[in-house]
This record gives C-alpha cells, structure tokens and sequence, in this order.
C-alpha cells in the first residue's frame, strides 16, 4: 500500500516497529521517521495499518505516538481492523486535539494490496473523508463511506461474517462431493458461475483440493477478526450462530498446527469431521 503511494508520487514519511521492513520504499524515496509522533508532525496525513486493536492503540495513544504530535486539520486514516467501540474511543481522543481520524479497514488480501484493488470501508467525518478520498483511489477500487465513526469496522467485520462463513460452506460443499466420489475440479468447474458460487469457491477451492494452505490471509487473523465479531455481538445481543461456529472450527485447525496457513486450511479440518483421508 505504501508503495502505491509512491507510485503516485505522494511524499512519504513512514515509520515500521521493524526498520528493515521499510528498507525497500526508503531506497526508492520515502523518509524513515523513528516515531508516530514524528510521522505526524512531518504528515498532513497519517495512514494506519497494523494487526490488531492493542496495536492501533499504541499507535495513537502510546509513547511517542501521534497523539503527542496531533494538532487542529491533521487526519488520521486506520485500515487495521479493530474493535469499533475502541475506535470510538480513539476519535474522540483524537478531536480533542482537532485531529480527525476515519476508520477504514480494508478487503482483498495481499494481491487486493499490491494491485490497488482493495475494498475499503470508511467511517468519520464526511468532509475528511471527501478530503483523502484521492489517496484511498491510489489504494482500493472499491471505496465507500459507510456512515459516522465505527461504521467502517463494523462493516469489514459484516464482510468478515460473510466471508468465513461462506469459506465453510466450500470446505463442506467440497467435502461432500470428495465422499461421493467426485472429482472436485470438475465440482468447482461446474459450480463456480452458478447461484452457488462464490469468490471462496473459485479462489480457494482449488487450493483446497490441491493441498496448497500458503497464506493470503491466515487463520490467526481471520480469528482475530472474528473474535472482534463475537464481542460486538456479545454488546449488542445478537446471535451469530454460523459465525459462532466457524469460530470454533478455526480453533481446531489452530490447534492442529494451521494457525500461519491460509484460511482455506479449515478444508482440513472439516475432511477430518467426515473422516476423509
């Protein structure tokens, strides 16, 4: 994403916990900060993407975070996918200092990334949101202002629920016909452009069936995503069951070693409930 930004010849200030990380964007122009504060103070715009929510957090509110540097124009951009209620918090600490932050996860994996092609769901003020929209067009194709503060995690974790859910459908689906003998490229051929296709089925399906579990998305985030999933849902009272349960799957193939591997691992995991070997 960063490298796109470059592409479009936008000055960039960065900071990364690994330095070496960065050694690639440095070489080609951009200027390392040692601090978010010092990226902030350098910035008009700062742009956020880490794993989890206690990382956004020491982001923003840690030492030398940007807190320390926000002043009255400056917007803060988070594409990590966090607790909503958390980013919440997080803005109103932001706009006591007149900076603005807009919470814009993103979807589309690490080609989504590389190509530009991202899915990204914004939440915040509209008039920052109008503002960076020409930086965000250097990154997603899809790009969406979905509502005020939090609205834009709640969103990516909605795609979060659709996504996984659907990913047990395949390992299910594909399982099945594995026991009645079929060959499952031909099942995905016949299947893929049809009411029960999906994106899963035609990406992952064949690295499924080939035994090929390289991460695009691995399932330690994929939980982390749907642990936020389950806290929202615990606040606001709503039942998630097939959420809930690919949850707990997930867990199993954590437990069996798949933690680092993509997603698409859970096939493993539902052949082994069928005793498929």
């Amino acid at each position: 994403m960063a490298a796109r930004l470059l592409d479009a010849k936008y000055p960039l200030v960065l900071n990364s916990r690994t330095k070496s990380k960065a050694n690639r964007l440095v070489n080609r122009g951009a200027q390392f900060a040692s601090t978010p504060a010092e990226v902030a103070a350098n910035s008009d715009v700062v742009l956020i993407c880490v794993t989890d929510t206690p990382d956004v957090v020491e982001v923003i509110r840690g030492e030398k975070g940007l807190l320390e540097s926000a002043r009255p124009g400056l917007i803060v951009v988070d594409h990590s996918t966090i607790s909503p209620a958390t980013t919440q918090e997080l803005a109103k600490d932001l706009a006591a200092r007149g900076t603005t932050l807009l919470d814009a996860p993103v979807s589309g994996g690490d080609v989504g990334a590389r190509d530009g092609t991202l899915s990204i769901m914004v939440g915040g003020d509209v008039q920052a949101f109008e503002r960076v929209e020409p930086i965000l067009r250097c990154l997603g194709a899809t790009i969406t202002h979905c509502g005020p503060s939090g609205s834009g995690q709640v969103t990516k974790l909605v795609n979060q629920i659709l996504v996984s859910v659907t990913n047990m459908a395949v390992c299910e689906g594909l399982t099945f016909a594995r026991k009645h003998g079929l060959k499952l490229d031909k099942t995905i051929a016949a299947l893929a452009a049809g009411a029960g296709g999906s994106w899963q089925l035609a990406n992952l399906g064949p690295r499924m069936i080939a035994g090929d579990f390289r991460p695009g998305f691995s399932i330690n985030l994929q939980q982390k995503d749907l642990r936020l999933v389950m806290q929202s849902a615990e606040q606001t009272r709503t039942s998630l069951p097939a959420a809930s349960l690919v949850h707990q799957l997930f867990t199993a193939a954590q437990a069996a070693g798949h933690g680092k591997d993509g997603t698409q691992a859970l096939f493993t995991v539902v052949e082994k409930l069928a005793s498929v070997h």
